[in-house]
């Protein structure tokens, strides 16, 4: 897929270049015109080498224990040195990607002094095949061909994880979008659809006995269907600003409506917009919650500043346990994602249930005025 593309270039960069380095001691081997048992040794040397340095490269493709690594690790210095004394110096090119390997898979901690032992060993190499005057060509090769499977394969891996995380957060992204969409259809329609239930089930009580009352139901009926209409369509956009004051009176009136005596002291202080809206989202769903889960024949309402925060207060009669507090499970509707929202503020919620009264709290603080010297 072209999101892997990064991860394969990475890869292909790295395998590119150890492929390269085993290619040039194959070229010397071939150069030098080995006996044919030699050339042949020579050549199993570097395909099992090259097929080690994949392994300590590219660790999320080739899953080995860490004990498993330790002793390719070890194989792989076997490989690296003894045929060097045998063949000759036509394979020392396979000591620097030892000295990559110890850095890639031993602790920090020892793998620097391991690559120091690497390179004494190259040194000495160097000097037991008896070219003393191109030492310096030789170390500057090794510290380079060394740092550079390193780095690239560092960076490979690097660029793997980037790559996973962009994919996790997408993923992530898209769920919370749902998450969003489920949440924001519960708390808006949840109330809306309750109320014309209710005043549904109330009109045709009053048909064929009050028909303007009823009338009258129909129309609110006709207005509440629309606004839950319009609810669906910013559902749909993202995030919609609501108005606890507006609830509030919608509330008193609906709930007037259905037979249940309420009342509502709500300062009509200005809030900051986010503030608002938790705070008419929490009305909302308490007043579905007192529609569908209990038999009340009172409701309070009432706002209150204490401090430095603004407290709702939501009481209802004739609550049934079971809206006693809130579920842990319930983390995507009702209390629960109330919870959730008026967290993300800073505040708290509680819900509790005492002598057949349901209490619904919300505490958000507000803001600290600003000074008057700033």
């Amino acid at each position: 897929m072209a999101g892997d593309l990064p991860s394969r270039l990475a890869v292909g960069a790295t395998t590119a270049l150890v492929t390269g380095f085993c290619l040039i001691d194959c070229a010397y081997l071939v150069k030098d015109a080995h006996s044919a048992w030699r050339l042949a040794v020579g050549c199993l040397v570097l395909a099992a080498n090259f097929a080690l340095q994949l392994c300590h490269s590219f660790p999320r493709h080739v899953r080995l224990p860490d004990r498993s690594r330790y002793a390719t690790l070890a194989a792989q210095a076997l490989l690296a040195f003894v045929p060097v004394l045998v063949v000759g110096q036509d394979l020392i090119g396979m000591i620097p990607l030892l000295a990559a390997s110890a850095l890639l898979v031993l602790p920090q901690r020892v793998a620097w002094p391991v690559f120091a032992a690497v390179f004494a060993g190259d040194l000495a190499v160097v000097l037991r095949v008896g070219d003393s005057w191109n030492i310096v060509y030789l170390t500057v090769e090794f510290l380079l061909n060394s740092l550079i499977v390193f780095g690239l394969s560092r960076l490979t891996d690097l660029v793997e994880t980037v790559h996973r995380s962009r994919a996790e957060l997408t993923r992530l992204a898209v769920t919370t979008e749902r998450l969003r969409f489920a949440r924001d259809l519960h708390d808006l329609l949840g109330y809306s659809l309750s109320t014309i239930t209710l005043k549904c089930e109330l009109a045709n009580r009053l048909v064929p006995r009050d028909t303007t009352r009823a009338q009258h139901e129909l129309a609110e009926i006709l207005h509440t269907s629309r606004q839950a209409l319009a609810d669906v369509r910013t559902v749909a956009r993202g995030y919609r600003q609501m108005s606890l004051a507006d609830e509030a009176k919608a509330a008193h009136s609906m709930l007037t409506a259905t037979g249940i005596h309420t009342t509502v002291e709500v300062t009509d202080t200005p809030l900051p917009a986010d503030t608002d809206t938790v705070l008419a989202t929490v009305l909302r769903e308490g007043l579905t919650n007192v529609l569908r889960h209990s038999k009340a024949e009172h409701c309070a309402i009432s706002t209150a500043h204490t401090g430095h925060a603004v407290v709702l207060r939501l009481a209802n009669d004739g609550a049934s346990t079971a809206t006693a507090a809130p579920s842990p499970a319930d983390q995507g509707s009702g209390i629960g994602n109330l919870t959730t929202r008026v967290s993300r503020l800073g505040g708290t919620l509680t819900a509790r249930h005492e002598d057949g009264w349901f209490h619904l709290t919300a505490r958000i603080p507000l803001p600290e005025p600003a000074s008057a010297g700033a």
